[in-house]
């Protein structure tokens, strides 16, 4: 069986099994693992050994250029003198 543990995991399935099913106290456990004690009772409050997904809930989206609002200046991403450029480009009327 393979298992796929993130990089940084303290525990191995089995090791998570044997802390839920014992009935000593955390710090037992805890050194006992070479673990925390809020390890212990983070895996006794799971009903999973597994890993929980670490993808973001929520994804960070940029919008592309054509979903942008409309800029009323058309060199908005030209220099700090944009108002000068514009004036230029359509016209000083």
């Amino acid at each position: 069986m393979l298992i796929h543990l993130h990089k940084q995991a303290t525990t191995t399935p089995k090791v998570r099994a044997a802390i839920q099913a014992s009935t000593e106290p955390a710090p037992v456990l805890a050194e006992r693992f070479g673990i925390t004690e809020q390890t212990v009772y983070k895996w006794r409050k799971r009903d999973s050994v597994a890993d929980r997904s670490h993808t973001p809930h929520s994804l960070q989206t940029t919008l592309t250029h054509h979903r942008r609002r409309p800029s009323r200046w058309p060199c908005e991403r030209r220099c700090w003198c944009r108002w000068m450029i514009c004036w230029r480009l359509c016209g000083s009327s």
